[in-house]
């Protein structure tokens, strides 16, 4: 009985010590310990007032999310700036009577990514997604708020894999 239960510890052991070594994200921070996300201004021809903080917000909360970052201000290991570069609303179907069916909103953010431990990972780089919707429904309240989630978890996605898994 003492052998069972000393096996059965030093496996538990084992095992919650193992689990900081093994991302289920797929993500590697390596010896990073902070992260830095500044706020991504919108500098679309197209300006959509909620969308810069929301997309921060967003990415800031994907990386809490799927790491042991601690957020800062400034100063991070990991550090990510940019802006949104493109927002903009185009048909991409038409109704027999030559009017748009359905619209699709493309989003582009551009994201500027260092490395303070590891600069060789740096990298200025664009990133796009769109969320197509019905022609005849406006683009705000439900609407605005669902395409935007769609974009951004995307994007942020995007970021996120180029950044920390490598892919």
């Amino acid at each position: 009985m003492k052998k069972l239960t000393l096996l059965v510890l030093t496996i538990a052991l084992l095992t919650i010590q193992s689990c900081g070594v093994y991302s289920f994200t797929g993500g590697s921070t390596g010896d990073a310990e902070t992260i830095q996300i500044d706020y991504f201004p919108n500098n679309a021809p197209l300006v959509e007032p909620i969308v810069s903080q929301k997309f921060t917000t967003d990415l800031q909360d994907l990386f809490l999310r799927q790491t042991n970052l601690e957020l800062t201000r400034t100063g991070g290991d990991l550090h990510f700036e940019g802006e949104i570069t493109d927002y903009r609303i185009i048909p991409i179907s038409a109704t027999a009577e030559q009017t748009a069916a359905q619209n699709r909103l493309n989003m582009s953010v551009r994201v500027r990514f260092f490395n303070r431990l590891v600069p060789d990972d740096d990298f200025d780089k664009t990133f796009s997604f769109f969320a197509d919707f019905d022609a005849n429904a406006q683009l705000e309240g439900s609407v605005l708020e669902d395409a935007l989630n769609i974009i951004f978890e995307r994007i942020t996605q995007d970021i996120f894999n180029a950044s920390v898994a490598k892919w």
